[in-house]
């Protein structure tokens, strides 16, 4: 072979040599980058440090409350507590309603009981009645006398037939009285009725007894003003 065509020979297959060489280091180093690339995308070390720093920096300090801003909140009532009040309103409005107007009663009757077993005695009966002012009767029982000596009450015993011994009253005693008026033959019966009332409560309170109304029951507040309201 001719050195010229040797030579020429030898220059080519170094030359393909070397483009290999070339060409085996660009794919390697072509793949190792794709490999960096794919890495850094997953999630690159640095950015776990910084994501793990940013979450520390996140937390409160022990001895630094969050502050928590939050709305506030309104108080909600329940519609079935609504009803419920409704139905209280209404039932106390119902209540406070006045009851209908008694009826003027043709005869008003009050009893006063002794609590005593013995029950009142005749002596004392007639210095609690001459301590209120009742008088004793043409028809033996005692009676409140109005300016022009007309009967505006009367008192009578709940014994022998209700009328009052007009001697030896330290041996008579009666288990209760009996208070009566006829509004209908007054001319003021209110101011009557508040004295009828009056003169009983004194009387209550002079003998020891428990003032009854016309159902056999203790005389109430409630039931003085329903009978005055009538009158």
């Amino acid at each position: 072979m001719d050195k010229e065509l040797l030579r020429i020979v030898i220059i080519g297959t170094g030359l393909l040599i070397i483009i290999g060489l070339l060409t085996w280091s660009y794919i390697k180093n072509k793949a190792l980058q794709e490999e960096n690339d794919s890495n850094n995308r997953r999630d690159p070390p640095a950015q776990k440090a910084k994501k793990t720093v940013k979450a520390k920096d996140k937390t409160p300090s022990p001895r630094q409350s969050p502050k928590i801003t939050e709305a506030p909140i309104e108080p909600v009532t329940p519609s079935i507590y609504l009803v419920q009040n409704n139905t209280n309103e209404e039932e106390e409005e119902e209540e406070q309603e006045p009851a209908p107007r008694m009826q003027t009663p043709t005869l008003i009757q009050f009893s006063l009981m002794s609590n005593s077993d013995t029950g009142f005695n005749g002596i004392d009966l007639v210095n609690a009645f001459s301590i209120v002012g009742l008088e004793y009767g043409s028809l033996k029982i005692y009676e409140r006398l109005d300016a022009k000596r007309l009967v505006d009450y009367g008192v009578a015993s709940m014994v022998d037939r209700g009328v009052f011994p007009d001697t030896d009253m330290d041996a008579f005693y009666t288990p209760g009285l009996v208070f009566f008026m006829q509004p209908a033959v007054l001319d003021d019966a209110q101011t009557i009725f508040d004295d009828f009332i009056e003169t009983l409560q004194l009387l209550a309170i002079e003998l020891d007894g428990t003032i009854l109304d016309h159902t056999k029951q203790k005389l109430t507040d409630a039931t003085i003003q329903a009978f005055r309201l009538s009158l």
